[in-house]
């Protein structure tokens, strides 16, 4: 085949371009057709006279030049979410965190603009769950809720784990989500799948309250009451849901002027009946080995002064289950580490705020067979002070087994002991001689309680992964002298934070995640530290599971982007070392040996550079740290770069547990 001349690839195109023109005119005539083909082409016709049209008459000029009706109208002066945000701003949240998400486009426009993004500030994040986890450590320090904006379906969805935790751990917090509105109003496509008929109904079963309201004076009313409810003991998080159409339509002054904003009112908390706290306290007083445990109850300073001075009157010891800061650890009275024991031999026990009192008076062992047995005496008194039974919910098991006190105070711990302290006092008149023998053994057990820590610290204290007790005391030497504070539990830390430092002030430790969701360390370390930024003065710290932080890493470019400075150290096993005992136990059980309990909990091969993600996403970088000789000045460096106002991370390559 021979190659084209360019007349020919001239003519070609020429013919390409013809047969577009007329496949896109299919009006034409005869005389365009033929001009496809130039050979045939004949000379068009005169164009025939046209008549001459009549001039438009001054109705019709007037009418063309308005707004025809069906006109849309593109702008407006203020909108339903401008209102909505009139409403937040009287509710004093200051934080408003969120992954982007186009079903609230109008209420982020609003509060950025509108309300000039403060009081609240939007905070940008990269998962739903990290909005929420911030919400739940804010809550914890700041002492009062924090909000989280979700994406239609899919936010609610990606944020459930989340709000799960801070409900188990009865943490307040304003949610809101949103949909697109009526179904006559929604483009169609991604409006529709990410729009819902019950924007609660994926949470329900574990938010305190939930509404969606559909118009904006019941928005107003639904916010306010939704704000009170978090907040009331006891605590937990509410979703309120915005319409899309609420959100986005015009609000004229007119309809402005009707609506109106509720005044909001903080109800008290319930104080525990006079008749039953006399009943407590003889029962306290009298007892010869009485024994306080706390669990989720102090939630400020106040609630630990006060639980010391009930101890000290009494002499008893205090066993803490560290779901928050409830008793310096330092204290001769702290008694965990004889914790079984010492409930095993009491006779009058009073449990304040207690998440499962079951599991506190009974052991029930990991078995083929599940068994359990009472570990409390039968003839011991059982004193509950607790606001669990007021927030209960069916589906979701977090209320533990049931199990009945002799004395079931159904009131918040916290407010009541004061009125406790009172009872015993008056109960006690002249006998608090008596106790003192009482308090001397509570010194000494302590005593050797602590010497026995610093030498189980001491093992393998030059092993390489690092111990748990050596990176726990290599920190010690570098913030001893800071105003420090824990913003993660001690779950899988070897409690080794309880047993070498002295944990005094109530936000010194935020305590346990609630619901054990992996991923909550980083996201409420993150939340935390914002509320300790806002205080200032203090240095946060984060102790984090590899494990933990691989399902939020990106809580390091929110502290970046939003300057919260903050320390977090990986506890860096290379595993989800506690589903690798799981998987060994399972194994011993069928007798298959230990050898293959890594297999799908390892996280190797590849190692991760946890440090060179967290220089990607803006923060300090630091490690991996292996050899504990490098520990200390990795620590030191860490510690100077967050004074100097940046997210550190740590990456220490630790021991599996201990």
């Amino acid at each position: 085949m021979g190659k084209k001349t360019s007349d020919q690839a001239g003519l070609d195109r020429r013919g390409f371009l013809t047969g577009v023109a007329v496949a896109g005119g299919a009006g034409l005539s005869g005389p365009a057709q033929a001009q496809s083909n130039p050979a045939q082409a004949q000379p068009a016709p005169a164009p025939a006279a046209r008549p001459k049209a009549p001039l438009p008459t001054a109705a019709q000029t007037a009418a063309e030049n308005e707004h025809p009706p069906h006109m849309e109208a593109l702008t407006t002066e203020k909108t339903g979410s401008d209102f909505m945000v009139d409403v937040c701003k009287t509710l004093n949240i200051d934080f408003l965190a969120s992954c982007p998400g186009s079903t609230f486009r109008a209420l982020q426009e609003s509060f950025i603009n509108y309300g000039q993004n403060k009081k609240p500030e939007w905070l940008t994040c990269l998962h739903e769950e990290v909005s929420v986890g911030m919400a739940h450590g804010y809550a914890k320090v700041a002492g009062k809720p924090m909000a989280a904006m979700l994406h239609g379906t899919v936010g609610t969805q990606h944020a459930a784990m989340g709000i799960y935790n801070a409900y188990c751990d009865r943490v307040p917090m304003i949610l809101f989500t949103a949909s697109a509105g009526p179904v006559e109003d929604r483009r169609p496509g991604v409006e529709w799948m990410h729009s819902v008929q019950d924007g609660a109904a994926t949470v329900r079963d574990f938010v305190k309250w939930d509404d969606y309201p559909w118009s904006l004076q019941s928005f107003a009313e639904s916010t306010v009451r939704g704000y009170a409810l978090a907040c009331a003991e006891p605590p937990g998080p509410i979703l309120i849901t915005a319409d899309g159409k609420l959100q986005e339509s015009e609000l004229s002054k007119q309809e402005e002027a009707k609506l109106r904003i509720p005044k909001l009112t903080r109800g008290t908390q319930t104080v525990g009946d006079p008749a039953a706290l006399k009943e407590a306290a003889k029962m306290l007083v009298a007892a010869e080995n009485p024994v306080i445990t706390v669990d989720r109850y102090a939630r400020s300073q106040q609630g630990v002064d006060d639980l010391v001075k009930l101890a000290e009157l009494l002499q008893a010891p205090v066993v803490d289950k560290q779901s928050r800061m409830n008793f310096p650890s330092q204290h001769y009275l702290y008694q965990n580490a004889r914790g079984g024991a010492l409930v095993g031999q009491a006779d009058c026990i009073l449990a304040l705020e207690p998440v499962d009192l079951f599991g506190q008076l009974n052991r029930v062992r990991d078995q083929i067979e599940r068994t359990w047995r009472r570990t409390s005496k039968p003839n011991a008194k059982v004193i509950s002070l607790s606001t669990h039974d007021l927030l209960m919910k069916a589906n979701y098991q977090d209320f533990q087994r049931y199990s009945a006190a002799d004395l079931a105070i159904t009131a918040d711990a916290q407010a009541t002991m004061p009125y406790l302290i009172e009872a015993v006092e008056r109960e006690i008149g002249d006998r608090k001689s008596m106790f003192t023998a009482r308090g001397q053994k509570m010194r000494d057990a302590f005593k050797a309680f602590a010497a026995r820590a610093h030498a189980d610290g001491a093992l393998g204290w030059d092993s390489s992964p690092i111990s748990g007790a050596r990176m726990f005391a290599e920190l010690w030497n570098q913030v001893k002298n800071e105003d420090w504070a824990f913003m993660t539990p001690n779950n899988y830390s070897g409690n080794w934070q309880h047993r070498l430092w002295p944990i005094e002030k109530h936000y010194q430790y935020i305590g346990s995640s609630g619901g054990s969701g992996v991923g909550y360390e980083p996201v409420a370390a993150l939340g935390a530290a914002l509320a300790h930024r806002e205080i200032g003065g203090r240095l946060p710290i984060a102790i984090i599971g590899d494990g933990n932080f691989n399902m939020a890493p990106s809580v390091m470019w929110t502290a970046a982007h939003h300057k919260i400075p903050f320390l977090a150290i990986i506890q860096n096993n290379r595993a989800y070392h506690q589903e690798v005992m799981h998987i060994q136990r399972m194994a011993n059980r069928h007798n298959r040996g230990v050898t293959s309990g890594v297999i799908g909990t390892e996280i190797t091969d590849p190692n991760i550079d946890y440090a060179g993600l967290a220089k990607s996403y803006g923060a300090v970088g630091i490690g991996p740290i292996s050899d504990p000789k490098e520990l200390g000045e990795a620590i030191r460096k860490g510690v100077a770069a967050v004074k100097a106002g940046n997210p550190v991370l740590i990456d220490v390559v630790m021991q599996p547990r201990g």
